[in-house]
Order: C-alpha cells, then structure tokens, then sequence
C-alpha cells in the first residue's frame, strides 16, 4: 500500500490572469502528483462555493490563500496516512470534514484540486492511465462541443445568449471531429475578416459575437459551416448555451437580443430556432428554479433537441433525479469543481445513464493548462465534452489530451453521435 505522507497546495494563475488552487499530493515512496482547479464565470445558485479571501489589496479580494491554508491546515492531516489508490474513500473523507451542503469549509475549489491530485496519485501508484484509474464499465471518447461564437459573461458586447457551439456529430472519430471544428472556425474568422469585425476571442476562445443579434449569429454560424465544406446539421450541427439566469429581470422577465421576453416568449423564441436552425442542444434555457418553464421548454423541444441542464442541476444527483422524473430536462452538465470532488462528478454521470439522460463534462470558463478533465470525462463514459473552442492553450491542452488518449492501444470507443442519441 503507498500511502499520502503530505498534501500541500499553493496558487498559480488561470486562463483568465486569476489566482487558483495548486494542489500536490506526497506519497511514502517519495514521489508526488498535482492537479489544478478550474473556476467558472457564470455560476449557478446551487452551486458549491469556491473560497476566496476577499482581500481588496490582494488579486481585487480573489486571492485564495484561505483555500490554500484548508489544504494544508485540514485537509493534509485528515488524509495521512491514507491509501492514495482508493478515491471514493478519499473524496468521503474530505466531504466529511467539510460538513457542509456547499462546502463553504474547505471550498470546492480546494477540494476538487486535492481530489484530482489524489487520482492522478493512484493512476501513478497502479501504473496506469488516469482515465483508466477512473473508469467506469463503459469509458468513451467523447463527442466535443466546441464554442464559436460568445456574448454575456464570456464576450461581452455582442449577443446576450452566452455560447454559440458546433458539434461535429458526423465524425468518424476524434481527429476528424476537431479537424472539421478547425476549419469551421477558421471560416468563421474569415467571414469575420471580409466584414471588417473583430476576430478577439471571449474567455473560452470563441469569437466575440459580431452582432448583437443572437439570430443572426445563429445565421453567421451556419455560414461557417457551409463555408468550411461541412454539411450543417448532418455533419456539423450547433448547440446553444442560453446562460438565461444572466438574462432574468427582477420581474421574471428575460432580456435578450435587447427584448424583452417573458418565460413563454423565450420557450418560443428557442423553439423557433431549433425548428430553423441546426440545433442539437440547448442549455439553460431558463433560469435556474423555474421548474415550470423548465418543464414546458422541455415539453416543446425535447423531441427535437437535448435538454441540458447546468445552472438547474448544478452537477447534483437530487436535482438530476427532480428534472428527469419532473421531464424538466434529458441532460446534466457535468462540472467536478460545481460539486467538489472527482468521484461525485463520476457518480452524476453514472446516475445519468442510470435514468436514461445523457450527460457533458464540461470545462470552466477560468482554466489552467491541467488536462485532466479530458480524462474524466473518457471515464466517465458520459460521450461528450464541453472544453472550449480551438483556441487558447488551455482549451487546447483537453483536446490534445483525447487525441494522445485516442491513438493509444488501449483507447476506448468514439463515441460520436451516440453521445447525442444514446
């Protein structure tokens, strides 16, 4: 048995110039593996907390030296002396001494960087790969969902819809998948380029929407596609990311596109762009505790379309059970540090195959250069993967973690599609 003699943790910065949580487990053979934790810009209300200092003299109150010192003080002397091959039982130790339904103790951003470090540890001691340390019974390559087009938190000055994505769901396999998300943008910084407007990139590397028109972006989209030799919908379809939480008025009205929307005007502005456009999925339609509107969305569009919850579900079995026996949706974004722990993260996506629904690991908007994710979600078995666009090193160093995965001997399944279908 290797054991952890230490856990250490220290800050470094992620892709958006911000203080995170660095977390270093030490072994009793001598050796040590770390991992870091990933930060989201547009948070759900169910969301476990991530601990920050507040300190305005400091990274503008970002710091995260309290998280840091909750590794070191709390975390480190409850694992010693702990088999580093045994995940679960380390994850259930750390939620056991937070204690808290959010952990607002030790923080999800402490958590999940110590509990990543602490499977990249057993992947070490077993000798094996990190997905394979984390597999469940059916690991997969999963399909991607790729930005190109941002407005809201991630690209402000454009459209008020958060994320533009393209699925490549024709691919025969990973390398093509990201060959043909490549050329779609690409296109699309061309047709950019011929309109005279600006090819800057959002948070998560796609272009700030050019337009303040989502339709119209919408419109823009399939262009690339087109343009790119990529036949939409068949080959290259879209995905929508709504962010609606960020568009709710005090009244429960939604502005978007610089109208003004009630919960049954979004149900049918969203239903006429799945009816017109190329659209796979659609997530977070709705603000996050409109159970209702969740139900009468899913009841117009889930025929047609995935139903994906982030905001709603917050990466939580009891929320993922609500919305699937309640019909509100047929998907849940999985996101470890929105929960806390690798394990838990695991255990949504199983929960998900269990009901039925299918589920997308998915990256932060705040992001290191780790790849672990990408092993996480090869897992996980959930068949798809929500990272970022093609641009930016962080996003790119997921995408080129599947691609090693997948030229591997031991490289499990595409999943294509069936991500989508199954």
């Amino acid at each position: 048995m290797t054991m952890i003699s230490r856990v250490d943790a220290d800050w470094v910065l992620d892709s958006r110039a911000l203080p995170t949580v660095e977390a270093t487990v030490h072994l009793s053979d001598g050796r040590s593996a770390f991992a870091q934790a990933p930060s989201g810009a547009s948070k759900g209300r169910h969301e476990s907390l991530e601990l920050r200092d507040g300190d305005p003299a400091h990274f503008r109150g970002k710091g995260v030296r309290s998280a840091i010192d909750q590794v070191r003080d709390v975390i480190s002397p409850a694992l010693i002396g702990m088999d580093c091959v045994e995940l679960e039982g380390l994850d259930a130790r750390m939620i056991e001494i937070d204690g808290t339904p959010d952990r607002s103790r030790l923080g999800a951003n402490a958590m999940v960087a110590v509990s990543a470090a602490l499977a990249r540890a057993g992947a070490m001691v077993r000798g094996v790969e990190l997905w394979q340390h984390l597999a469940g019974p059916s690991p997969l390559i999963p399909l991607p969902m790729v930005n190109l087009f941002s407005g809201n938190l991630h690209a402000k000055g454009g459209m008020s819809i958060q994320d533009i994505l393209v699925v490549p769901v024709g691919a025969p396999d990973i390398e093509t998948a990201l060959e043909w998300v490549d050329d779609v943008y690409w296109s699309a910084s061309d047709i950019l380029n011929e309109r005279g407007a600006s090819r800057l990139v959002g948070d998560e590397g796609g272009f700030g929407a050019p337009t303040p028109s989502s339709e119209a972006a919408l419109a823009l989209s399939v262009e690339a596609i087109a343009r790119a030799g990529r036949h939409p919908g068949a080959e290259v379809a879209l995905a929508l990311d709504i962010a609606a939480a960020h568009l709710l008025q005090p009244d429960g009205s939604y502005v978007v596109d610089e109208m003004r929307l009630t919960t049954q005007d979004m149900i049918g502005t969203i239903k006429s762009w799945v009816d017109r456009y190329p659209i796979v999925s659609v997530e977070d339609a709705l603000s996050e505790d409109d159970w209702g509107g969740w139900h009468r969305l899913a009841t117009s569009i889930a025929g047609q379309v995935q139903v994906l919850g982030d905001d709603l579900l917050c990466t939580r079995i009891d929320r993922l059970e609500r919305a699937v026996e309640t019909k509100c949706a047929n998907a849940v974004l999985v996101k470890a540090n929105q929960i806390g722990t690798i394990s838990e993260a695991l255990a949504v996506a199983a929960r998900a195959r269990e009901l039925g629904a299918r589920a997308v690991v998915s990256a932060r908007s705040g992001e290191t250069e780790d790849d672990w994710l990408a092993d996480l979600a090869v897992a996980s078995g959930a068949g798809q993967i929500k990272i970022g666009s093609v641009a930016r090193s962080e996003r790119l160093a997921k995408y080129n973690r599947l691609l090693r995965i997948s030229r591997s001997p031991s490289s499990p399944p595409w999943s294509g599609a069936n991500g989508l279908l199954r």
